[in-house]
């Protein structure tokens, strides 16, 4: 689950030198680096004022000197597309910097003599909260913030490597205080047990491990095991939604919601055997029933006898039935227990009781075929769909 990233470290020595020092096999010699330098220069030939230094590694560096140091506002603009700013003071960053990485997301750090110490923050892309913590000499340390574009994150103290590994890691689920906590590897979890997480008055988390809790375990599937624990339900979906004969005529069993839900809520995980697109395209759309496109790669499926909650209720989002106007979306979620799958999300609030609806998302025009490839009961329901909401000039 855990992936960190890496960013360059900025402790520079001398005006000229790298980025991020150079490696050597003699430690005490450094490797001569090709520089050209654009801007003004004091009596004795050294950058005095803003100037552009440019390395042959293809760096640049853009900033204040004074007698041939960096000090004042300076940015450097590293070959992979990432960068790094914030204030030098005789030749080192200081206080506060700002590294953008090559895809826009962004890390606020604070730098000590060119380094990483103190408190930082990573956000992704997108803005989203990514890390929340520390940092000594470049590397996280102490405990940490880890958090998930889907919502779900996770705490504890970091080992002396920057990873989330220990014995008393927490998941915590997208509402804020269902949690597994427990033993973690780099941010995978080993064993763990349900628990609430409490808000302490000193702010500092603190977990409450609910009594006589099952053990939960990393258990994703694979293309001929689905899970190794099939009646064991996922705590958080539990809280969320049951499952009941659906509304909608034909539709079997379908998935409901056991409170009242706001926007934008996870309600529901999709976990399955983890099989190719070839292979769900090359058999009958019988088979196909309870599958859903996991990447470019993977289809996540539900294959008999796992449809029936008798035999298999660890997940539940499979249960959810199709609407042209539905009330929510399957969605990625990175889950504590499964692994990267899909989730329910609400589209909108959604009322107790109220049965919870997916868009299947059938290819409704499919080059070289007559009508949209899908099953033929989403043809029927397209047509009358189409005939229901056709506009005064289709008719």
């Amino acid at each position: 689950m855990g992936a960190r990233r890496s960013s360059h470290c900025c402790g520079v020595e001398g005006s000229l030198a790298g980025p991020c020092g150079m490696d050597s096999e003699d430690e005490n010699v450094e490797e001569v680096v090709e520089v050209v330098c654009l801007g003004p220069l004091d009596e004795d030939d050294q950058l005095h004022g803003f100037c552009t230094v440019t390395y042959s590694t293809s760096d640049r560096f853009e900033g204040h000197f004074i007698h041939g140091e960096k000090n004042g506002k300076g940015k450097f603009f590293f070959f992979d597309g990432s960068a790094l700013e914030g204030f030098y003071v005789d030749d080192s960053l200081q206080g506060q910097g700002l590294y953008t990485y090559e895809d826009g997301a962004v890390l606020h750090g604070t730098y000590v003599d060119g380094e990483l110490n103190g408190p930082a923050q990573e956000c992704d892309a997108e803005g989203r909260l990514a890390f929340k913590g520390q940092y000594k000499e470049n590397n996280r340390c102490g405990e940490c913030w880890i958090y998930y574009p889907d919502g779900g994150c996770v705490f504890g103290e970091v080992n002396e490597d920057g990873e989330m590994t220990g014995e008393s890691v927490a998941y915590i689920y997208p509402d804020g205080h269902t949690a597994l906590y427990g033993s973690f590897v780099d941010c995978d979890i080993i064993k763990a047990r349900l628990a609430t997480l409490i808000a302490s008055e000193s702010g500092r988390p603190r977990f409450e491990i609910t009594p006589n809790s099952p053990l939960y375990t990393y258990d994703k599937s694979t293309s001929t095991c689905i899970t190794a624990h099939s009646l064991l339900p996922d705590p958080y979906e539990n809280q969320r939604v049951f499952v009941a004969d659906s509304l909608i005529k034909g539709a079997g069993e379908g998935l409901f919601a056991k409170t009242d839900t706001d926007t934008d809520t996870v309600m529901a995980f999709y976990n399955g055997v983890r099989i190719t697109h070839s292979e769900v395209n090359s058999r009958d759309w019988v088979l196909n029933g309870n599958t859903i496109s996991l990447d470019n790669d993977t289809v996540i499926d539900v294959p008999q006898p796992f449809v029936s909650t008798e035999t298999y209720c660890a997940s539940l989002g499979h249960k959810a039935n199709h609407s042209f106007i539905p009330n929510c979306k399957y969605d990625t979620f990175v889950h504590p227990r499964f692994g990267p799958i899909k989730c329910v999300r609400t589209l909108r609030a959604v009322q107790k009781d109220e049965e919870l609806t997916v868009s299947y998302g059938y290819d409704h025009e499919t080059p070289g075929k007559a009508g949209p490839e899908a099953p033929n009961w989403y043809k029927k329901e397209l047509r009358e769909f189409q005939q229901e909401h056709a506009g005064p000039g289709n008719l």
